[in-house]
């Protein structure tokens, strides 16, 4: 199994889309700064997971969400409910 996942910086104004078949690690590594891309923007808050059968479907998921129309539909859609009462973090 694959999944897409999603991360909000708890600091900054970015969001990451990654594919992992373990999220929990890789959540981890992102947090622990393990990671160039996104150490500067530690720590994350986990936001959206998607599972897939395939690597290529999780692979073109990221792509599209990656994207700019992805980017903004993410901003829009999903970003937000991190601020709803309740939000909780996977």
């Amino acid at each position: 199994m694959f999944f897409v996942y999603v991360i909000s910086s708890k600091i900054r104004s970015y969001i990451y889309v990654g594919l992992t078949q373990n999220v929990d690690v890789r959540v981890s590594q992102h947090n622990h700064g393990k990671e160039k891309t996104t150490k500067p923007y530690q720590p994350f808050d986990l936001i959206l997971v998607e599972h897939y059968s395939t690597r290529a479907e999780a692979r073109k998921r990221e792509k599209q969400l990656k994207s700019g129309s992805g980017k903004e539909w993410l901003k829009k859609r999903v970003w937000p409910l991190k601020l709803m009462p309740g939000w909780r973090n996977w």
